[in-house]
């Protein structure tokens, strides 16, 4: 029984914890996420072309 009540309190406390976040709001979170994605995408582009690089290097090389 000392486990039910545990894991009560635990779920207890979670959830009152959560009560306390300040959640974003849809313009920000849309922001962020466009920030993210702008990230993501310059990063691929910078290591396919360091990639490409090395690959031409390491050819002429061998």
């Amino acid at each position: 029984m000392n486990l039910l009540k545990d894991a009560i309190s635990f779920f207890r406390d979670a959830y009152y914890e959560l009560t306390k976040v300040t959640w974003l709001d849809k313009k920000e979170v849309t922001g962020i996420t466009l920030v993210v994605v702008v990230f993501v995408v310059v990063m691929s582009i910078f290591v396919s072309v360091v990639d490409l690089f090395f690959g031409a290097i390491v050819g002429i090389l061998l």
